[in-house]
């Protein structure tokens, strides 16, 4: 499969200009402002490329926000999960789950630890309604008929013999075919509401606290249990009592990591049994097949009772297009993760029922967080917190063998809206500088966010963004069957509003994706 990385090129539609909605943060009726772009296809590497450049998607619509005019910046957020140290609230969410799976305990205190964000992403949304309005002359099987004719055009002007390429060819157009054919219709597309991408999880609502004497007189007898002659190391030797904490050397002394605090041993007859599923999102997968009815049965009621959403807003139409179609190819190169690369959703079985299910993407850099939705009667497990530390802890596993595979990305930060600050308390974490793309810790933000709502983080006056587009005509385009640079494009065309919107596109993507990416023109 990773072998047809250079073969199968991402191929984009861009949505020229730029539009004013109503925001669903701040609630400006035309605050809110981006770019986008519908993607047939895309690269695991290229969307790498361009989520490092601030853009994002929702299904195969991949956005990017314009942070100098929308009135609530979006700031790309990513955590350092190999340096990642889970604070007190979050062991307590852990905690909180081993002990609902040991005993079936359920927290007495305020369950609804998670903020009722916007049903969407506003900018999403408006781009959405841009979407409505543009008619997208393109069909699927012409897009396919033309690619194959132009890839044949192009071995024939390299002298190759047709006879040699032709069963790559053919194996080739049958890709590019699949491609096309298994995403959304070239043609006006209808959008209903989109989910809002990210997690929904508040961290400063922490779950009810058992009294300090309590833990300790539990550490007390546990470590009494392990030294029966009511010895500790290092002390007895001083004439001192035994003591609560041993050593510093001692091992014991050590903050428990990500993964113990996770994978902590449950007792035989413990009551629940959680499982954690990774499923590819392709219904091709029999596992994403068979689960896909409980799946969706689960969104709806999430987004019913979490979002408020009437039933026509949460069908499985919606449901497919956001959250089940991807434009991202599935890769399994051998030096990749044993998963693979591509979008899957990670399901939360509790006693063999789905509760909850993570939507990601599997990156060559990272793991991208694109969504959760859960069962609200589980609302008490603060699910969205368990989840992102599973998450972070999922992107530490896949280090172990795929070492460029280091960070997790949590979509937005959005500081100057308080319910969604609280990805910033996933530390370290980095802020993608929106002038230079790139990454400054977020501690290093915060005073110049609590002065600004928009700000450049880098500090060097001189710095620029090194991916810019230098050479716009060497940009990819896919026009008339036929793929060509920009620069023999732009020959053809008459229309000086057409080297505008392609100009603005290669500035958005940078250099390296113009250069990979077809752009579709019509």
């Amino acid at each position: 499969m990773a072998s047809w990385a250079a073969l199968s090129p991402s191929i984009v539609e861009y949505f020229e200009g730029e539009d004013s909605y109503r925001c669903g943060y701040c609630k400006n009726e035309s605050g809110s402002r981006s770019n986008g772009m519908w993607a047939h296809s895309m690269t695991v590497q290229d969307y790498q490329d361009l989520i490092d450049r601030g853009w994002r998607r929702s299904g195969k619509y991949v956005y990017k926000p314009v942070m100098n005019q929308t009135c609530c910046p979006q700031y790309t957020i990513r955590c350092r999960p190999l340096q990642f140290q889970p604070s007190k609230s979050h062991k307590k969410v852990l905690k909180k789950m081993l002990k609902f799976l040991a005993k079936g305990e359920i927290s007495k205190g305020n369950c609804e630890d998670e903020p009722m964000e916007p049903t969407m992403e506003e900018t999403v949304a408006g781009d959405f309604a841009l979407i409505n309005k543009l008619d997208i002359q393109c069909d699927l099987k012409t897009l396919s008929d033309d690619l194959k004719e132009s890839f044949e055009s192009e071995e024939k002007k390299k002298g190759k013999s047709p006879k040699k390429e032709e069963s790559k060819e053919l194996i080739q157009s049958q890709h590019i075919e699949e491609k096309l054919g298994s995403g959304e219709p070239s043609h006006p597309v209808k959008m209903h509401m989109a989910p809002k991408p990210g997690k929904g999880a508040d961290l400063s609502k922490p779950p009810c606290r058992k009294a300090k004497e309590i833990r300790k007189e539990r550490k007390r007898l546990k470590l009494m249990q392990q030294n029966p002659a009511g010895e500790l190391e290092g002390f007895q030797a001083q004439g001192e009592p035994p003591s609560l904490f041993p050593p510093k050397a001692n091992k014991s002394n050590q903050p428990k990591s990500l993964e113990d605090l996770i994978f902590e041993s449950l007792p035989e007859n413990a009551s629940h049994k959680l499982e954690v599923r990774l499923v590819p999102v392709s219904f091709e997968d029999p596992e994403f097949k068979s689960s896909f009815s409980q799946s969706f049965s689960l969104y709806v009621k999430y987004q019913m009772a979490i979002h408020q959403d009437p039933p026509d807003e949460c069908g499985k139409t919606e449901f497919t297009r956001f959250l089940c179609s991807s434009p991202l190819e599935a890769e399994n190169p051998p030096h990749g993760p044993d998963c693979g690369y591509g979008s899957f959703h990670q399901q939360y079985w509790l006693d063999g029922r789905i509760i909850a299910v993570g939507v990601i993407d599997i990156l060559p850099y990272c793991v991208s967080s694109v969504y959760l939705y859960y069962d609200p009667d589980y609302s008490f497990l603060s699910l969205g917190v368990y989840s992102a530390l599973r998450e972070i802890g999922f992107t530490r596993q896949l280090h172990q063998k795929t070492s460029q595979l280091s960070y997790y990305y949590m979509g937005f930060y959005i500081h100057s809206c308080p319910k969604m600050k609280y990805k910033g308390q996933y530390r370290p974490s980095d802020l993608l500088c929106p002038e230079t793309y790139v990454w400054v810790p977020i501690e290093q933000c915060l005073s110049s966010l609590d002065n600004s709502k928009y700000c450049r983080f880098n500090q060097d006056p001189e710095a620029v963004d090194e991916g810019r587009s230098k050479e716009p005509d060497r940009l990819q385009v896919f026009h008339k069957k036929a793929i060509m640079p920009y620069g023999v494009y732009k020959k053809q065309q008459k229309d000086p509003s057409e080297e505008a919107a392609v100009l603005q596109y290669a500035g958005l993507v940078g250099q390296a994706c113009s250069e990979r990416m077809l752009l579709l023109r019509n």
